[in-house]
């Protein structure tokens, strides 16, 4: 099996120097996203990130969640920082975004359009920051616990193959909000083909099984995850479908709040405000929850622990109910869970995700 430093080394050597864009990788993780779903204001964002920024950007989903003004992100696994970018837009001036990648060439992408951001954004001053590091190692780049509302990692399975070191050294703050999009194994990897550099390089040695994600999340103290979106993952090359043997792989998006310490839990009812720009009508949270304007929805307590405490608090009216609960999951809402499902939902096909990159 490879080691992390191996991990790391192969996966330094592989986005610095041997992917020269985003169209010399052999899946679709990178081209397999909706972005005309998206809000106006993030399909903005987007738009306006430096052309070079985007060719260089090799990591999978679309994160953006509603409600990030004057947030502090952390995105982990920046690359070339096209969603650090996108972000800094997003925040707004009084927001703050930090970047953090392991490959010295991506950060040097990053760090020469900090300006140019800066001024396409019409700010006074840069409110980006790219840092070069590692994600298990926080710390050691200056980083101090519990300083961002909102944290993002792209493809942590390639940089971390230790998700739980990452979450038991760094912890967010109470309410803090983490997103995972990522690639995923419909199956637990075998160890022989962690011993291929290109299959670390493409996510595929290193994709989590998504049902580990679940229980990983529970142990280190953060709510049971919430699946936003999934695609299915189409490999290009044919070698590395023979090696990839009969393990399938989608790309999805969860998303994970810290939980207060000793909750007292139990449902409630909720009522949506409209509040939210761009989201006045509905507040689509993830694949099980929509939240319509005045429209009261009963939610479990875990649910209700998440909007109480986290900075959709002033977004609803929250009636809690006199029924003990204990934020588990019926077998109904486990299967909101599985990204292939939710990728079948979707019809992602071949001919929706075809590689156009020539």
């Amino acid at each position: 099996m490879a080691t992390g430093q191996d991990v790391h080394e192969n996966i330094k050597k592989y986005y610095g120097s041997q992917l020269g864009t985003s169209c010399d990788l052999q899946t679709s993780a990178n081209s397999c996203s909706r972005p005309s779903s998206l809000p106006q204001s993030v399909r903005e964002a987007l738009s306006l990130v430096h052309p070079e920024v985007i060719n260089k950007f090799f990591g999978c989903g679309l994160p953006f969640p509603a409600k990030l003004e004057e947030c502090r992100v952390l995105d982990l696994g920046s690359g070339s920082g096209r969603d650090c970018f996108a972000f800094s837009k997003l925040v707004g001036p009084n927001g703050h975004v930090t970047g953090i990648d392991v490959t010295k060439e991506m950060i040097s992408v990053s760090q020469q359009y900090i300006q140019y951001h800066q001024e396409k954004f019409g700010y006074c001053k840069p409110n980006v920051t790219f840092l070069q590091g590692y994600m298990e190692k926080l710390k050691d780049a200056g980083l101090q616990n519990d300083s961002f509302d909102f944290k993002f990692i792209h493809n942590s399975n390639l940089i971390c193959p230790c998700l739980k070191r990452l979450h038991c050294s760094y912890s967010s703050q109470e309410g803090g909000e983490l997103y995972f999009s990522d690639m995923y194994a419909s199956k637990p990897v075998p160890d022989h083909m962690k011993q291929d550099p290109v299959l670390w390089g493409e996510g595929m040695a290193g994709a989590l099984c998504w049902q580990d994600l679940v229980s990983l999340a529970l142990s280190v103290g953060f709510s049971s995850p919430y699946l936003v979106s999934a695609s299915h993952i189409i490999v290009y090359n044919e070698e590395l479908r023979v090696k990839a043997e009969d393990i399938q792989y989608v790309s999805a998006t969860y998303r994970l709040f810290k939980l207060p310490k000793n909750p007292v839990s139990a449902e409630a009812t909720v009522t949506y405000k409209g509040t939210i720009k761009e989201f006045q009508d509905q507040l689509n949270f993830d694949s099980l929850h929509c939240f319509k304007k005045a429209i009261p929805n009963k939610v479990n307590g875990e649910m209700a622990l998440i909007l109480q405490s986290s900075r959709f608090s002033h977004d609803f009216e929250i009636e809690i109910l006199d029924i003990p609960n204990t934020c588990s999951r019926s077998s109904q809402q486990n299967c909101h869970l599985d990204p292939f499902l939710l990728a079948d939902k979707l019809g992602s096909s071949v001919k929706q995700c075809s590689k156009t990159c020539k």
